[in-house]
């Protein structure tokens, strides 16, 4: 336990180190905004197109594994969203907050810790997890949003609004630049790679930092009964349908499956307030969700790290 312990504590920590600071230090949280852009449209790229480019291509064409991890995402999302529009009975709210009970840390935490728990074997089933799930999340965001708040647009101009939202978010556009490199053998320039090589290295450490500050900042005065509901979901229900549903569907390798639970266990993304501040809506219990569910998930996640090491999982496959 001391080695998960060891390989877990560093991601938490640099959250907290930034939820620390964003409470002791009075700076302004303007500063934040340019982080913001370098992380979502530098370092987190870079770090896709490399881990994606690096896997050969055969492993990225898996589709029952896609459509199995992609299917158990999905259908937590959607009781996620049950669980938020029975107490709240608002469809943008509920949209919101069905992200908080199944859009996971994916960018920020799941490569780091899936690498360093699994190693490199677990590069594929994370990109295309990643890839996946983007996705499906801003897919269905958008329109929904688009649903509950229409505007006076038309149903042709509501969907072309969708449509360049998905094709031109950072990361979908990197992940498919990352497959296409994959699928024919693109080697970028070694002075090109270097420099997605250093993006890639602080892709991390920005990105939890910036965390841990963004939460900090956020005013947070009460917890909604849905935001400890939705917590739960994500750091068990998810991952326990993930497991459940790759048992069914498979056989896959035990690898890719103890990457798939463990990337479903991780807590919600920061993701989740991003998008509830882009729409303003549900926005403070975003940010409580996020906090309430990376302080769980402690617990929660250095357990499944500790059953994938130890081959918990692989003995609950064979049962």
């Amino acid at each position: 336990m001391i080695d998960v312990l060891n390989l877990a504590l560093p991601y938490f920590g640099l959250i907290f180190l930034g939820f620390a600071c964003g409470r002791l230090q009075d700076i302004p949280d303007r500063g934040l905004a340019w982080m913001d852009f370098f992380i979502l449209y530098m370092a987190l790229p870079a770090l896709f197109y490399r881990i994606l480019a690096k896997t050969p291509f055969e492993q990225l064409n898996n589709v029952p594994f896609i459509v199995t991890t992609t299917l158990a995402t999905f259908l937590v999302l959607a009781v996620s969203f049950g669980v938020a529009f029975a107490i709240r009975r608002d469809l943008a709210q509920s949209t919101m907050a069905s992200l908080a009970g199944a859009y996971g840390n994916i960018g920020y935490m799941g490569p780091g810790l899936a690498l360093a728990t699994l190693g490199a074997q677990a590069a594929a089933p994370v990109a295309l997890i990643f890839c996946f799930e983007t996705l499906l999340f801003f897919s269905l965001v958008p329109f929904f949003m688009a649903v509950a708040r229409p505007g006076g647009k038309t149903t042709g101009v509501l969907a072309l609004e969708v449509a360049r939202k998905i094709l031109l978010n950072p990361l979908v556009v990197a992940t498919a630049v990352g497959v296409l490199s994959a699928a024919t053998h693109f080697e970028p320039p070694v002075a090109l790679d270097r420099l997605m090589a250093f993006l890639q290295s602080a892709a991390a450490p920005c990105a939890l930092f910036t965390l841990g500050v963004t939460v900090a900042l956020r005013p947070f005065t009460r917890v909604p009964w849905e935001v400890p509901v939705l917590a739960l979901v994500k750091l068990t229900v998810h991952p326990a349908v993930t497991l459940v549903l790759l048992s069914a569907f498979g056989p896959f390798d035990p690898n890719w499956v103890a990457t798939a639970v463990l990337m479903a266990a991780l807590p919600p993304a920061l993701n989740v307030f991003v998008l509830a501040r882009q729409y303003d809506t549900w926005v403070e219990p975003a940010s409580g969700s996020v906090l309430l569910g990376t302080l769980v998930s402690v617990a929660t996640l250095t357990t499944v790290m500790w059953l994938v090491q130890h081959g918990g999982l692989t003995q609950a496959l064979l049962r």
